[in-house]
This record gives C-alpha cells, structure tokens and sequence, in this order.
C-alpha cells in the first residue's frame, strides 16, 4: 500500500465531468489521487480542492491519444514511488458530425483514448494488483454501448459496446483474485461532454429533465457497484429499462429507435 496505508486511484479524464466526480468520491471514501487529463489547469483547480481533504493528490497530464501516454504514464507513476490500487478509464469524447464528415484523425483518437488505452492501462496495472490481492478497475462505457449504434455519431456506442464486454472478461478473469471490474454505462449525464461535441442545444431540447441524472450521482452508483464487485451498473431505472427494451426488440424495431433518437438531435 502507499505511505500512511492509504490506497490510491487514477482517475483519467478527472478534468471535469464524470472524472471530477468520481475523484470528488475516492476522496471523500479517504482514497488519495493521482489525476490526468490533457488540460493542466482544470486538473490543478481540482486538485488544489481536493487538497483541502486531506488527501494526497498527483496531477500528471497526458494525452491518451498518443500510443505511448498509456507507458509513459504507468512509468511516471512508478517513478514516484507510488501504487494504483484503482484505475478509472473515464476519459473519452465523440464526435457527431457524422461517418464521412468527420476527420479520419479524430475517429483514430476516440479508438485510442476510449478503447485501446483502457486496455493498455489495464494490462499494466492490473498485474501489480494481482499481486497484491487487491485492486478495482471502473471503465467508463455508456449507456449507448447498450443500445443500437447511432447514426451520426457511429463509432461511439460500438467503443462503449467493446468496453463493456472486455470489462466483463476482465470481471471473469480476475475473479477471486481480490481485484473488482466495473463497466460503469451511464445514460444523459448533466457534465460538459455536450458542450464539447457541439449537442447541448439539441440533447438538451429533445429529453425532459427526467432522463438527466448529475455526474456525482453516476459517480457515487460507480463507486458502490465497483466495491460491491459488479461486472456492469447502469444508473437510473429508466436508461435500465431502455437498454432491456433494446436488447429484447427486434433488430429492425431496435434500429428504428434510435433513429428516431437521431433524427430528435437532428444530426441525420
């Protein structure tokens, strides 16, 4: 364990949203932190916060879209003498431009910062938990990996979709060794991640208040699920009932959905 018996998580993507709430709750369970994310000076901010805790907190920026980060930041870790007791895959984006209007480069991106990098970071931590009898990987999917692909926004649901099926591998793998896999699928999260790929205006006209749940309730429900040890949580009565519905239409009655979806975001 780290000095002062006190286990540490690393959380990337903790510069807002999801990640800053899931780092807001390890802290608050008496966890210290190492935080990454491109952006230095959101990271900073929430550190410096979280400080205030009583926790000890470690910012390294990285970006995952850059096949060598996942090492590079394993290594740096290592370096400083510290041990990942809790990796959080949470980082990630999208783009919904749709298939052909958006840049090859940044579809390449998504694939590495939201599949192949939880990937890498959890074949390398997760050994040293094994060996330890001890550790908790959350992958941060989506409710959309439960669902049908969405045009115009393509790749999205089939990363979350490959993300929670490793992640339920990894559960089965690394049963009874001491260390919990969650594939946490949250559904509309009240976070910056609409801002970012341009829908908050659409998302936030076409679903009712009722289907929004905040990123430190879907933070709080992870970090229960992933101590309870369970391979999947989705938060929210309502996104369960969506993702049964789904899984349980017809393939053509499925689709339409979520055309429908589509078409309510107006972005096909």
């Amino acid at each position: 364990m780290n000095p002062g018996n006190r286990r540490t998580a690393l959380i990337t993507g903790a510069s807002a949203g999801i990640g800053a709430a899931l780092a807001r709750v390890y802290a608050s369970e008496g966890w210290d932190l190492i935080l990454t994310a491109r952006r230095a000076g959101p990271l900073e901010a929430l550190a410096e916060d979280l400080r205030r805790t009583g926790c000890a907190v470690t910012v390294l920026t990285a970006d995952l879209a850059d096949p060598a980060a996942p090492r590079a930041l394993y290594d740096a870790i290592l370096e400083r003498g510290l041990m990942v007791d809790a990796l959080v895959n949470n980082a990630g984006f999208s783009r919904t431009a749709g298939f052909l209007q958006t840049d090859p480069a940044d579809h390449a991106a998504m694939i590495r910062v939201m599949l192949t990098a939880p990937v890498e970071l959890a074949r390398l931590f997760a050994p040293d938990m094994v060996a330890r009898s001890y550790g908790r990987i959350i992958n941060v999917a989506s409710l959309a990996g439960r669902m049908p692909a969405t045009g115009g926004d393509t790749l999205y649901g089939p990363i979350k979709s490959f993300l929670i099926k490793a992640s339920q591998g990894l559960f089965l793998e690394l049963k009874d060794t001491g260390v919990h896999v969650t594939a946490l699928c949250p559904g509309y999260t009240l976070t910056e991640f609409h801002d970012v790929n341009g829908t908050r205006e659409e998302v936030s006209s076409a679903y009712p208040a009722w289907m929004w749940q905040t990123a430190e309730h879907v933070a709080r429900v992870g970090y229960e699920a992933v101590e309870a040890n369970r391979p999947q949580v989705t938060p929210g009565f309502m996104n369960n009932v969506l993702a049964g519905l789904a899984k349980h239409l017809p393939d053509r009655v499925a689709l339409n959905m979520v055309g429908g979806h589509a078409k309510r975001l107006k972005r096909i």
